[in-house]
């Protein structure tokens, strides 16, 4: 009994250890670039694209191992009766013939139009944009980090003034149940009060549903479970407004000159234009150095496995020159298709340069236009905060109806979320802008 005493105790010190510690431990605060660092090394899109380079990889090494020459092993037990032809000796015998042949066979092309050299070139080029490939795939996961990162600040900052609103309503209540009891105002007063405090709690619980929704795309975006707890930092109130110096074009020709998509372009045109040159060698023709050693046994013959695997040991060596006369017109359609491709990858070229000029275009003007929405959304927050204030004493006062309160705080909540989300545009095309001319996203 005094056994089971002492180890129930052990298992409730044990358990209260661990409820504390889980009580005093707190979930990881992520900053921005807490959150690029991780996805950029677990993201499954990253991880597919760095995948489909290893591929390239593994093939531009594949393409180099074909200028060396092949080496096959070859044996063979064979059982023949009847008339047949001894496959040692070749000679036509009738009688029951057990037979052996091993070898080694290689083989070499000396010469196939130059599309081994080609297409080693070719894999190469197509590595190369694989990588740049893999290149925008990681961008395109820091965008839309940076896109829902602040998309969670705002909706975090939308539920503080939801909480604020839905207080202050609950207060106004309190107060109009106060003033309707005293028989200072009518009832609708007071039931519009209580509409306006339950209209700010629906919303106090939409922008909580909001937040976690936004919660839920950065976990995906870092792969995380969607039992782990996610808490972001908040940024710097502080933060200066921006100060565009640069021209939209010279925005535009710098985005050109890094972005990896018009390297991986550029380099898809090369690829094609390779492809032609490969194409047109199909026209050439092809030698090939062929190399085979050999020996075997034959049991009509009276001599040992062993000398006559001395005996019959052979060499042979030869050339091998294929001369494409006719082949249906394959290398011609090959050629025709080759050259179209390469029309194809130039438009597809100059589609890419169109993308990019109007995202550098669009995040450009929305930041010029964010500066100045941002100054005027928050002299409207001043005002209307103001207003909201006076209008509150003035209810207290019993010189204001309970609609023309509700008007004033909705104009203040407006004001608000107004500047809350021209902040955080400001902050967005801000970070774009300086994306796009090839510096951190850093907040």
């Amino acid at each position: 009994m005094k056994l089971y005493l002492i180890i129930a105790s052990l298992l409730f010190v044990q358990f209260s250890f661990a409820q504390d510690a889980t009580k005093n431990s707190s979930p990881k605060v992520w900053s921005l670039e807490d959150c690029i660092t991780y996805a950029l090394e677990n993201n499954i899109t990253v991880k597919d694209a760095a995948l489909n380079t290893n591929i390239a990889a593994v093939d531009y090494s594949k393409a180099k191992s074909s200028r060396l020459p092949n080496l096959f092993g070859s044996a063979s037990q064979s059982f023949s009766n009847g008339n047949t032809i001894d496959p040692i000796t070749s000679s036509y015998v009738t009688d029951q013939i057990h037979s052996t042949n091993v070898g080694i066979n290689s083989s070499i092309t000396l010469f196939q139009g130059n599309q081994i050299n080609n297409q080693i070139k070719q894999n190469k080029i197509r590595f190369d944009q694989s990588i740049f490939l893999e290149e925008v795939e990681k961008n395109n996961i820091i965008l839309n980090l940076l896109e829902t990162y602040l998309q969670t600040l705002y909706s975090k900052e939308n539920i503080v003034i939801s909480e604020n609103n839905l207080a202050a309503s609950e207060k106004e209540v309190l107060r109009a149940k106060a003033r309707l009891d005293a028989g200072t105002i009518a009832l609708s007063d007071y039931t519009e009060a209580q509409s306006q405090a339950a209209t700010n709690k629906y919303n106090l619980i939409s922008a909580k549903n909001e937040y976690q929704q936004y919660i839920i795309q950065l976990k995906q975006l870092l792969e995380l479970s969607p039992l782990e707890d996610l808490e972001i930092e908040s940024i710097d109130e502080n933060m200066d407004l921006i100060n565009l110096e640069l021209d939209k074009v010279e925005v535009y020709t710098n985005a050109l000159g890094f972005l990896p998509e018009i390297q991986a372009s550029n380099l898809n045109i090369a690829a094609n234009e390779n492809e032609l040159v490969i194409a047109k060698g199909r026209y050439l023709p092809t030698l090939s150095l062929t190399g085979s050693i050999g020996s075997g046994y034959t049991s009509i013959n009276d001599n040992t496995f062993s000398d006559q695997f001395n005996v019959n040991f052979n060499q042979k060596l030869g050339l091998t020159l294929t001369i494409p006369i006719f082949n249906r017109n394959e290398t011609k359609a090959a050629v025709q298709t080759a050259r179209i491709n390469i029309e194809k990858a130039a438009i597809q070229k100059q589609s890419t340069e169109k993308e990019i000029y109007k995202k550098v275009e669009t995040a450009y003007q929305n930041a010029v236009s964010a500066q100045e929405q941002v100054i005027a959304a928050e002299a409207s927050k001043v005002a209307s905060e103001q207003s909201y204030k006076l209008a509150q004493k003035k209810y207290e006062l019993g010189g204001l109806s309970t609609t023309d309160l509700v008007i004033s705080q909705n104009t203040f909540t407006n004001a608000q979320q107004n500047y809350l989300q021209a902040k955080y545009l400001n902050i967005l095309y801000h970070q774009l802008v300086q994306f796009y001319q090839g510096n951190e996203i850093k907040l």
